[in-house]
């Protein structure tokens, strides 16, 4: 059987350990029998007909900008099959002048009300879908993310706002999606905003989480090509941008 293949790459803000993040991902996508390349430049984004070879692309690179042929390229990977799968600010913090890519992710961070030590529940909505179910919820300290999100994503697992007082807290309390996943054309793409170190991923539930993301993107184009679903049946000549 051939191995399923996988590009991640890591960059940006070194405060988001983005190489030990990749190097734990790519760990876990190697114990799945997939074949990892891990990579430190975005040029890796330059060829698209090298993306649509490959059954996942996991992007761990927080702020910075990506050339817009880039984005596109990774745009039409996607919604080819390619799947997208990423945590933190390595993909909904990752290109903030980049609305394509916003659009593609599914959401973008805005903000982390009382920095890295909070200390926060994480619940499971979507309990009978394969992505968290039998995935109890949990607590973890670290970031709480506060983002925009795409009210076409499939809402996973949400954390309660505020935790921490500030001008936000005169809306009440509100349930803030931390995981979910989505649709782009033929492929499937899937965020988690766990993730400020890689030590978040000690907490089983959390790595759990992420391997099951990581591995249903990666499985996006098998099953769109089953379902007769392409690329093509989405494509239009209109401006989107």
């Amino acid at each position: 059987m051939t191995k399923k293949t996988a590009l991640l790459v890591w960059g940006g803000w070194d405060g988001h350990e983005p190489e030990l993040v990749a190097t734990r991902f790519a760990r876990e996508l190697e114990s799945h029998d997939y074949e990892v390349e891990i990579s430190d430049t975005l040029d890796s984004f330059s060829e698209l007909d090298d993306l649509l070879a490959l059954d996942l692309i996991v992007p761990v690179w927080t702020m910075g900008e990506i050339p817009d042929a880039a984005c596109e390229n990774v745009i039409e990977a996607v919604a080819d099959g390619v799947g997208l799968a990423g945590c933190h600010g390595g993909m909904c913090d990752a290109f903030r002048n980049s609305t394509g890519w916003q659009f593609m992710t599914g959401g973008n961070w805005v903000s982390h009300p009382g920095g890295d030590q909070v200390t926060y529940p994480v619940h499971m909505r979507q309990t009978g879908h394969p992505l968290v179910e039998d995935i109890p919820d949990f607590e973890v300290t670290s970031e709480q993310y506060y983002l925009h999100i795409d009210p076409a994503a499939t809402i996973l697992a949400t954390t309660p706002f505020p935790q921490v007082k500030w001008y936000h807290s005169s809306n009440g309390v509100v349930d803030m999606p931390i995981a979910w996943c989505k649709r782009w054309g033929a492929g499937r793409v899937y965020y988690n905003a766990l993730g400020h170190h890689a030590d978040v991923f000690d907490i089983p539930e959390a790595m759990d989480m992420m391997c099951r993301g990581l591995l249903w993107a990666g499985e996006g184009r098998q099953a769109a090509r089953a379902a007769g679903i392409r690329r093509e049946d989405f494509q239009s000549g209109a401006k989107m941008f």
